[in-house]
This record gives structure tokens, C-alpha cells and sequence, in this order.
């Protein structure tokens, strides 16, 4: 689905408009969406990995999902 999104999206651009900002508009948006994505599943996994030394008696926050494995 992502790939369609960004498919249509760069072809949505017209080739005569390449010297408009719109282009460089739509990659840096699509590069802060993935950074957020990534942020937030890497977040995910290591929350519920194996805690590192020191973390071990730390609480889990309400906002992460648990997942069973």
C-alpha cells in the first residue's frame, strides 16, 4: 500500500514541474512518515525485547501494546 501511495505520488507530478518545490515537498514528507514508523516500531520491539542491564526493573509504558510471544 505504502508503495502505490508513493508511487501515485511521484507520478502525480508532472515532468514540466520537476523545478517546483512540490517534488522535494512530497520526499521530505514521506521520509518524516518513515522515520516516525520507524521510531515507533523499534520502540515497540525493544519494549518488549529482553531488557538491557539496568532496565530490568523498569515499568512498561501504558502506550505500548504487549505481545505475546
Amino acid at each position: 500500500m505504502i508503495n502505490l501511495l508513493f508511487t501515485y505520488l511521484l507520478t502525480d507530478i508532472s515532468v514540466a514541474s520537476q523545478g517546483n518545490s512540490s517534488y522535494s515537498v512530497v520526499l521530505t514528507a514521506l521520509l518524516g512518515l518513515g522515520f516516525i514508523a520507524a521510531v515507533t516500531i523499534g520502540s515497540i520491539a525493544w519494549y518488549n525485547s529482553k531488557r538491557p542491564v539496568g532496565w530490568e526493573d523498569k515499568e512498561r509504558p501504558d502506550i505500548i501494546p504487549e505481545i505475546d510471544n
